[in-house]
């Protein structure tokens, strides 16, 4: 199937877990992951609809970045080194990857070199593993705040990959607790922040995130087809 057909599929998954969920579809936006696809592939999303579109990896953002539809909005969803930052501070809509608050100072200093001011979202570690990045469930208030104090960047929310399961459904309860703690961070309402986006929901589990409150899916795979990681 085209890609184009492909996106039609996961707008109808969207809108059929909208719908369940008593949600209109407008409230999740959908973020086209195109780690390992080519401009073309990228482009030919941005044709069919989609506005929004993320990299993973920074080299391979500098390489296509030029060559992207201009109409898109580019996103930065992987693990971001400190040393790597000015490669994206200004160049994308939103950094969905903060999850340290020495980055977080690295982001601050480089936005306000440029002039700009850099919408992030604070990456949480749902399962606490060793092999993922993010906080802590039990640090992310504290880091919120600190990043609140940081100028140049704006805090709009939550990212999250939760822990690869047999069954999307036994991805659930990460996702209700991560929905909890959007919802607490919205209604202490810390200065400096407006937490809007919640972003969590993939390929294999977009739905079920949907479900449980998501305003942000990361699909990839169901759009672009499977992935060759050879170079």
């Amino acid at each position: 199937m085209s890609i184009s057909d492909n996106l039609n599929r996961v707008r109808e998954g969207i809108a059929s877990a909208c719908a369940a969920a008593g949600r209109d579809e407008s409230e999740v936006t959908l973020v086209a992951v195109s780690k390992t696809f080519p401009p073309e592939a990228v482009n030919e999303a941005v044709a069919a609809g989609v506005l929004d579109v993320g990299e993973n990896y920074v080299q391979e953002f500098v390489q296509k970045r030029e060559h992207i539809d201009a109409r898109a909005r580019l996103h930065f969803i992987g693990h971001l080194q400190s040393n790597k930052a000015k490669f994206v501070v200004g160049k994308v809509e939103l950094i969905q990857s903060v999850d340290r608050l020495s980055l977080a100072r690295e982001l601050s200093r480089l936005a306000q070199r440029e002039g700009v001011c850099q919408k992030v979202l604070l990456e949480v570690n749902a399962g606490g593993e060793a092999s993922k990045s993010g906080t802590s469930f039990a640090q992310a208030e504290e880091l919120a705040r600190e990043i609140a104090l940081l100028p140049g960047l704006e805090l709009t929310g939550l990212m999250s990959i939760p822990p690869h399961t047999e069954s999307p459904a036994q991805s659930v309860p990460y996702f209700e607790r991560l929905y909890h703690l959007f919802l607490d961070m919205q209604q202490k309402k810390i200065d400096n922040t407006n937490i809007c986006v919640l972003s969590m929901g993939m390929s294999g589990d977009y739905r079920e995130a949907i479900a449980c409150g998501s305003t942000m899916v990361r699909i990839g795979t169901a759009i672009f087809g499977p992935r060759s990681y050879q170079k």
